[in-house]
């Protein structure tokens, strides 16, 4: 069952972070982006749209580098893990070869290196490759340097090693011989406390051989410790971005022989760790770009740079054609935008779900909205379903705080959000005005200091949240527990420091070259907090650096109830109070910073005087525990690569899968019956109606109970195309989306999707079977049935709640330029059953319509929308019905009016000639379109068809106006099909009479 579930993407499509891209040699259209931890990505339309192609082939998520070979196009390698090491980096696997330019991927193993940061192809041979590995980023390890295949990947020789410290960051080759090679290597190591960029590791080398042997070049380059460094060659001439005390922009006009120092800027070199991006241009010598946190150009070979506008800043990777360096793909931390003209224009980055969020929640709203912060973005109010179709980005908006940070909805007043951010920052948002007031606890700009020069030390990600018991009081953590009683105007410490405050772990971050004290790695802090939604005053907290406390009285005092078998210094990411007991309470903690992978979960029932671990089962680290709030002791958990699930309280696990992509998950929420996750890499994704998790797998035929239904109105478009992999644009909001035709419905691009409209039926099958379908009305009256090919596990039938649509014609279209359809009307609120028979066993449900309740409309008034809408159905399918019975007979009197002789072939002209007149006012057979209209004025059919539109526009009781055009249209329908019984039961029977008794053969033979 878990392997079929089906999940939804909900957005924003909104990039997120890029450092690997690349394009096609010879298709001008089709580039290629890797996500920080989203997978492989595809445009061919040069960035109109972008589709995922790594999903299903890939174990990991982040892509570091990625290449196309150009002797053939079809040949791409992907390196996974990121390379730039941020404090939230994923690890990779290894490296993943296309041989269909991106439809099928296979794995070449190196899963090991954890993190790669190129991978350069030579020019005629395909299966000839280096992957620049850097490495575990958290500790040790030898698979680490230059790495060359010469068989495609099957096999791997390490060709550039230096000490297991140091990997290898940049790899360039020379392009006018692929022989030579220059490799970065990078001596680099986080920490939960700290960023060491650079020591004695750190170098540049160069391969004149292919790999076989290489050299340290030295002449002219910093001589003391050295950083990150980025390398471009242009032949002979070659620069490398150096971090350094003396560093900067250095260049080479003899193929690294000698050195010269052209430039210190600045602004090139800010924050090494995180940038020097180096790229030659591949025709002009005298040009060389370097990525920053603005991308800059020079055309004097790097004496002076100008700046490149981008859409997003922090760029990491630039891929130039070198048969048309017009051309080219670039990537930052908002995305992969496409450039024809140079970087003159780029193509947006509002169409990749790619975001990273750290946390999600949901407010009060019906529906829904959902809310998270976006790295290097701004936090985002996301809508659970758009009254549009398709949740476009036009629909979203930030609420406050900034890129890392918590969120915490007021459920009285869900125009009220708290926000956070990075560097202590918070914020109260007002949406009616717009406006977010700064109520940072302690507003003292903490960014250059040591976490030990500060009064209070708060994390990247520090936890906000309002009492489920009064929505007036706010919490916010830092080293300690800060509650304010009116919306952050003042704040009171209820806690003394939770953490273990080792002045080891307080000094300044970065070096031994560079700072970086931004607060990512403020420490130690309080990560986690929780206060118990059934008994007030009871508080968890959990650090970053290990601890786990207490306290059951309101903050009056504390207890270390930390896990004894919890391994110290790990960071506790999550501490869920259960809904259910107050003296459960669960703990998701990570030590991936220690460089252990290991997942750590924890219970306790008794207040955190004991606790048992609950983890097995989880193949990766766990940052996020939840406990259902409907059934007592089913989990879920967010892992590195993933969902699972358990119904035991934790004794056993099972991955969550369908069509959820690997992907990390760094927090989750229940809101109804819907599972909400905040990936780190592909946006929000919901699982709507955990109704049949709850249940379990049931291993034999099982109907889940549907969960109340409620009558949303369709979006109103124009009608879809049909063709397989055609683009269309739909309407949605204010503007428009782009989707593409798959298995039959519309897949949207860059909106995201919303929840199905109607009736959700679920069920599981022990195996493939027909099923059956039947939908009764509260009186037991059957309204559809649908005959099924079951498959095995979870299967899902929308019936979109409609009673069955009236008698169609079988050409010729409705001319309704107002609208309108045979469609049948929607069914009114109400109770109704679902009868599901399979297996040789029926078993029933009962489930809910519920009107919208955003709407002014009562349940009485859409019950007599319902029964008008049914009396124009039932008159439109009377008019149908006797449309084709003149057409059957119309036919008949055709033939025989031409076999018949004399007066009686007459009589057959003229009756059928009566019979097309009273057709005629029926319908309007002559319409092939609804524009048709402007030359044949519509008829009865028609008019009832426009008038079923007009009743159905919205969710209201009938006008009377409406129920006066009913009438009128149907004492027309009704007079015409009068005349046409007379017809069909008078003149035409005598007509056969007359026929009989002549002589005419009832077969011609031909002479």
């Amino acid at each position: 069952m878990l392997d079929t579930l089906r999940w939804r993407e909900a957005g924003p499509h909104r990039g997120g972070r890029v450092v690997a891209v690349a394009g096609d040699p010879r298709h001008r259209a089709t580039f290629y982006f890797g996500a920080c931890s989203g997978g492989v990505w595809k445009t061919t339309d040069a960035g109109t749209t972008w589709e995922n192609i790594s999903d299903g082939y890939f174990r990991t998520a982040p892509v570091g580098a990625i290449a196309v070979s150009q002797a053939d196009r079809n040949v791409i390698y992907a390196g996974t893990g990121e390379a730039c090491l941020r404090g939230n980096v994923s690890h990779g696997d290894g490296v993943y070869r296309s041989d269909d330019a991106g439809k099928t991927w296979r794995s070449l193993g190196l899963a090991a290196t954890r993190h790669i940061g190129r991978v350069r192809i030579h020019p005629n041979n395909p299966d000839l490759v280096y992957v620049a590995a850097l490495g575990h980023a958290f500790g040790p390890n030898r698979e680490r340097g230059v790495y060359r295949s010469r068989d495609g990947g099957r096999t791997w020789d390490l060709v550039l090693f230096h000490d297991a410290d140091t990997g290898c960051i940049d790899l360039c080759m020379d392009p006018f011989n692929p022989r030579v090679l220059y490799a970065a290597m990078y001596q680099v190591r986080r920490g939960p406390h700290f960023m060491d960029s650079g020591g004695q590791g750190s170098g540049l080398w160069k391969s004149a051989d292919g790999g076989d042997t290489w050299a340290e070049l030295t002449n002219g380059l910093p001589t003391g410790l050295k950083g990150r460094i980025g390398v471009a060659s242009h032949g002979d001439r070659v620069w490398a971005m150096v971090e350094a005390t003396d560093g900067g922009l250095f260049r080479s006009e003899d193929a690294g022989a000698a050195w010269a120092k052209i430039n210190d800027h600045a602004d090139l070199r800010q924050r090494p760790w995180y940038y020097m991006h180096t790229y030659a241009h591949p025709t002009d010598p005298e040009t060389v770009y370097v990525l920053n946190l603005r991308m800059h150009v020079s055309h004097d070979a790097g004496r002076s740079f100008a700046e490149i506008p981008t859409p997003h800043g922090d760029n990491h990777d630039l891929w130039i054609d070198p048969a048309d360096p017009e051309r080219m793909v670039e990537g930052n931390d908002g995305g992969a935008c496409v450039s024809l003209n140079g970087g003159a224009t780029w193509s947006t980055i509002y169409n990749q779900p790619t975001a990273q969020f750290y946390h999600v929640t949901t407010d009060t709203r019906f529906p829904y909205r959902i809310y998270g912060a976006q790295q290097d973005n701004t936090t985002l109010s996301v809508p659970s379903r758009s009254d549009h179709g398709a949740i476009g980005v036009g629909e979203c908006y930030p609420v406050g705080g900034g890129e890392s940070g918590y969120i915490a909805v007021r459920p009285d007043d869900p125009d009220i959000v708290f926000a956070g951010s990075y560097a202590s920052r918070m914020t109260r948002y007002n949406h009616r005005t717009g406006q977010a007031r700064d109520i940072t606890v302690w507003p003292d700009d903490p960014i250059g200091f040591g976490a030990v020069e500060l009064r209070h030390r708060f994390q990247w990600t520090f936890p906000i949240h309002l009492s489920p018991h009064d929505p007036n009081v706010l919490y916010a953590c830092g080293e300690a527990v800060f509650r304010s009683t009116n919306e952050g105007h003042s704040f009171e410490q209820i806690s003394p420091d939770l953490t273990r405050a080792d002045p080891r772990t307080m000094q300044s971050s970065g070096g031994p070259i560079t700072k970086d004290n931004v607060s990512t790695e403020m420490y130690p802090t309080v990560f986690a907090f929780a206060e118990s939604a059934l008994q007030r005053g009871l508080f968890w907290a959990g650090s970053d650096d290990g601890l786990v406390h207490v306290s059951r009285d309101n903050g009056g005092t504390w207890t270390n109830v930390t896990p004894q078998d919890l391994p110290e210094w790990a960071m506790i990411s999550i501490i869920e109070a259960s809904p259910h007991d107050p003296a459960v309470a669960y703990v998701a903690a990570t030590r991936y910073k220690l460089d252990d992978t290991a997942p750590y979960l924890f219970r306790t029932a008794d207040y955190g005087r004991s606790w048992q671990r609950i983890d097995a089962g989880i193949a990766d680290f766990t940052r996020v525990i939840r406990e259902d709030p409907k059934r007592r002791g089913m989990l879920y958990a967010g892992t590195e690569t993933g969902v699972y699930v358990s119904w035991d309280d934790g004794a056993r696990w099972e991955r969550l899968g369908g069509n959820l992509p690997v992907v990390p998950i760094h927090d989750l929420t229940i809101r109804d019956d819907d599972l909400i996750l905040a990936t780190h890499g592909r946006s929000f994704w919901v699982l709507d109606d955990v109704t049949p998790l709850r249940q379990g797998p049931q291993g034999t035929a099982c109907l889940f109970q549907p969960r109340a239904s409620i009558r949303f109105l369709p979006p109103g478009r124009f009608p879809a195309p049909t063709t397989p992999g055609i683009k269309t644009y739909p309407r949605v909001s204010a503007g428009g989306a782009t989707g593409k035709v798959v298995d039959g419905r519309v897949h949207f691009l860059d909106a995201g999707e919303n929840p199905p409209i109607g009736a959700l039926i679920q069920f599981e099958l022990p195996g493939p079977m027909p099923a059956t379908l039947a939908f009764h009305d509260s009186q037991g009256a059957l309204i559809k049935q649908q005959e099924l090919k079951g498959t095995k596990g979870l299967n899902r039938y929308l019936w979109n709640m409609r009673y069955p649509d009236a008698t169609k014609l079988p050409d010729g279209v409705l001319s309704a330029y107002w609208g309108g359809s045979t469609i049948g009307p929607v069914a009114p609120p109400g109770t109704y059953r679902v009868d599901l028979t399979a297996g040789g066993q029926t078993q029933s449900r009962t489930f809910e319509i519920r009107r919208d309740p955003r709407i002014e409309a009562s349940d009485e008034d859409l019950r007599a929308q319902f029964e008008l809408l049914m009396a124009i159905r039932d008159k439109l399918t009377e008019v149908h019905k006797g449309v084709l019975r003149a057409r059957a007979v119309r036919r008949q009197l055709t033939e025989w009016s031409k076999r018949a002789p004399g007066a009686l072939g007459e009589a057959a002209a003229s009756l059928e000639r009566g019979v097309a007149e009273i057709e005629g006012e029926l319908c309007e057979s002559r319409a092939k379109g609804r524009a048709d209209s402007f030359n044949y004025p519509p008829k009865v059919n028609s008019k009832l068809a426009s008038l079923q539109s007009t009743v159905a526009y919205a969710d209201a009781a009938p006008t009377e106006q409406v129920r006066a055009v009913f009438a009128e249209m149907a004492e027309r329908a009704d007079g015409h099909l009068k005349r046409l019984a007379a017809l069909m039961d008078e003149q035409v029977p005598s007509l056969g009479e007359r026929l009989r008794a002549s002589a005419i053969p009832l077969i011609e033979i031909p002479e």
